[in-house]
Order: structure tokens, then C-alpha cells, then sequence
């Protein structure tokens, strides 16, 4: 049968692109199918600012005229210029159980990068890591929860069948302080830190929704400068932030998004979300006819959340902030609920923040990859798959950790 990849070109091809997920992955349990018209704006030019600095080709495969394959490849100017380099990064991808077509899709994607002057391939990143990214290895029983991809086991072996070995890992940590009082769950250092913060004139306080796009330009003040020195990240921009505001201010909740001030100045922010997937997974990516009642009835039952980002400015992450944010996340749990969720995704290197979770009794319930593979020459193809590296090991000094990604 014919195999044949091409670039998405018009409303009709886009929608085949986002399509497809849907067709592949209706009998994986764990899978949540995403909203189709928050994948259309996300992938629309016009409205995702990310395209402003970023050159994006999306790739069709098609078998007989159907679709059964899909990926993304990226040049992006902001990663360049914070991560140096000429990395061509990738995303998006799905494909049926066949190494052709993936490896038709990746040969396609990687002639276009080399054109452009690239020498890394880099990913997969959805489009970038401060979004949905890397793929999942380890933990398919674990239930996907809000902006945590989920991809079936057999992904791994087309990826690294094609040669692509790994660049890094990305861990999620699940966190379920049960039927505890309030603080007995979290080591001493943690307390004693959190007070430290509080005898330094540091105040906590939530989130206004009034306000969101100001708090979430204030979140990502803290965010950007934190999360600066960490594997993988590029600042998000101004525009980006207000994109940003747009699509968390239905899932927000106030008791859960949290600012830390000393003499007025935001020092340290965290964002939790309830796991809105858990309202979302018998809605089939649609809102009508009956999504909506899905949605209402079930959003009442959601009990996780999960802690998007945590950090703390520079100047400030010797004073305890981020103790006194892990603090107010137990009180918080055992005040309003939910018990419990997941925490991450924490990059494997980040030691200080996985004794954190440690220290909280934190277990990695899931390991992302990140995979990269030169821009050199022809695919290395049918490679056995590479082993797993273990994740950093953990110490017991969990106070003094303050980026959570």
C-alpha cells in the first residue's frame, strides 16, 4: 500500500492533524481526549503567539488516503537564542503501530531542518517545554492528568528504533497526604524553613481571578527568572502570558494558585491545577451535544490536582519561600481539598527538588524522555531500544529546594 507524508496545508488538513489522536487512542483507558477547539486555537497562527518567533511545519502521513501518522517539526528563534545552538526541535507526534511511517514522517521532518541549517534534532516538545513535552516511558497505568501527555509503550520503540537516544528525563511525582493532620506529612526541615520565610516578612496569599491576567504576569515573572538556569527552558513572552491567562481561567482555582510577597515585591509563585481531565474523559474532545452536561456533573468529583509549577526569584531562595509554599499546599489539601495529585514534571538532574518530594513522601509514579538524534545524515534505523538510566538519587535535606521544574 502507498505511504506518503506531506505538509498540512489548509482548515481541512489541520483538522485531520488534530483528528487523528482521537481515532488511535479511543481504546487506550488512560488517554484524555483533549478539547478539539483548544487544540485548534493552540495550533492556529493567527492566535498562538508562539508562532511570532517560531518557523513550524506540521506533516501528514497517509496510507491509501488515510491518515495515520502526524508530527511537527519547529525552528525556533527564542530557543536559540536562550538555549544556543541549531536545534531543530519535534513534536505532535502519533503514529499507527508501523516504523515506516514513522520513520517516513521523521526523514521528512529532518530534511526540512537540514534545509534550515540545523544540527540536533530535539524533542518531542508540543511546542515547547513549557508545554506539554517529552514522551512517556514509564508509568501507562497512571492516569494522565491536566498538560501531562500520555502516549501508548509502543511509541517508544518507533522513537528509538529510528535511532534517537536520550537527552534527558522528565519525572512526575505523586503526592497523597490521606487521612494526616496538617503539616505531619512533611519533614521538620520543611517547617522549620516555611517558619524562617515568615520571621523574614514573607506572606503568602492566593491568586485573584479578577485579576488573572495581572497574577499570571506576576506568576510568570517568578517563573522566568527561576526557572532561567534549568535544562530546556526559554522564557515565555508577554504576549504568551495573556495566551496563556486566556485558557487557565476556566481550570483555575483560587485556593490552589498561590503568590509569596516580601515589602510588596512578588518573590515566589505556585500554580496547581484541579485535574479538569477527570471532568473531560467521557466528553470525546467535544463540548455539544452533551460534553457540557459531562463536564458539569463531573467536575464535582475531581479529587487531584496537579502542582504545575513551583519557584522562587533568585535573591529570595535563602529565605524559605518555597517551604512555606509546600506548607500551605498540605493546609490547603487538608482545609479544602483535594488529598493529593501529581508534582511535576521535575527534571531528573534536579536534585534539590526531588529530596523535596522525598521529604513530602513523594513517589515517581512517571518518567518523561526527552530524545535528540544529529541532523547529519540519513536515520539510523531499527536500533535497539537503550536502557534507562536511573533517576538522581535523593537526599533528606528537602528544605532548601525551590524550583519545581
Amino acid at each position: 500500500m502507498s505511504l506518503t507524508v506531506r505538509p498540512v496545508e489548509g482548515r481541512r488538513d489541520l483538522n485531520a492533524f488534530i483528528e487523528l489522536p482521537y481515532r488511535l487512542r479511543r481504546d487506550d483507558p488512560q488517554w484524555v481526549p483533549p478539547l478539539r477547539f483548544e487544540r485548534r486555537q493552540f495550533l492556529d497562527r493567527q492566535k498562538n503567539p508562539y508562532f511570532d518567533h517560531a518557523e513550524v511545519l506540521l506533516l501528514l502521513a497517509e496510507r491509501d488516503g488515510e491518515v495515520v501518522g502526524r508530527l511537527s517539526a519547529q525552528v525556533d528563534e527564542r530557543w536559540d537564542r536562550y538555549r544556543g545552538g541549531s536545534d531543530g526541535l519535534f513534536g505532535f507526534f502519533e503514529s499507527e503501530r508501523d516504523a515506516a511511517t514513522a520513520a517516513a514522517l521523521f526523514d521528512e521532518a529532518s530534511a526540512w531542518l537540514r534545509e534550515r541549517g540545523r544540527t540536533r534534532l530535539l524533542g518531542p516538545m508540543d511546542f515547547t517545554t513549557n508545554d506539554e513535552c517529552g514522551l512517556l516511558i514509564e508509568g501507562h497505568d497512571e492516569p494522565s492528568m491536566i498538560l501531562e501527555p500520555w502516549h501508548p509503550p509502543y511509541y517508544r520503540e518507533l522513537i528509538e528504533g529510528l535511532g534517537m537516544t536520550k537527552a534527558m528525563d522528565l519525572l512526575m511525582w505523586a503526592l497523597w497526604f490521606g487521612e494526616l493532620k496538617e503539616g505531619t506529612s512533611l519533614h521538620p526541615m520543611i517547617h522549620a524553613a516555611a517558619e524562617k520565610s515568615r520571621e523574614s516578612g514573607v506572606e503568602l496569599r492566593n491568586m485573584r481571578r479578577s485579576d488573572l491576567e495581572a497574577e499570571v504576569r506576576r506568576f510568570m515573572d517568578v517563573y522566568n527568572e527561576a526557572w532561567g538556569d534549568n535544562w530546556g527552558f526559554v522564557p515565555i513572552t508577554e504576549d504568551e502570558v495573556r495566551f496563556q491567562a486566556k485558557a487557565l481561567k476556566p481550570v483555575l482555582d483560587e485556593n490552589w494558585a498561590m503568590i509569596a510577597e516580601k515589602d510588596g515585591e512578588v518573590v515566589g509563585a505556585a500554580l496547581t491545577l484541579p485535574d479538569v481531565d477527570q471532568a473531560l474523559r467521557r466528553m470525546n474532545g467535544r463540548l455539544l451535544p452533551t460534553g457540557w452536561w459531562h463536564f458539569l456533573r463531573r467536575k464535582r468529583y475531581i479529587d487531584r490536582v496537579r502542582v504545575f509549577a513551583l519557584g522562587v526569584k533568585h535573591a529570595y531562595q535563602h529565605l524559605g519561600v518555597a517551604a512555606a509554599l509546600y506548607e500551605r499546599h498540605v493546609q490547603t489539601a487538608v482545609a479544602v481539598g483535594p488529598l493529593g495529585g501529581h508534582m511535576g514534571w521535575i527534571l531528573e538532574v534536579n536534585e534539590p527538588m526531588n529530596r523535596a518530594m522525598e521529604g513530602m513522601g513523594g513517589k515517581v509514579v512517571q518518567r518523561y524522555r526527552l530524545y535528540e538524534r544529529p541532523l547529519d545524515g540519513a536515520a539510523a534505523r531499527h536500533r535497539a531500544p537503550a536502557g534507562d538510566e536511573a533517576a538522581s538519587s535523593a537526599g533528606d535535606d528537602a528544605a532548601n529546594s525551590e524550583d519545581a521544574r
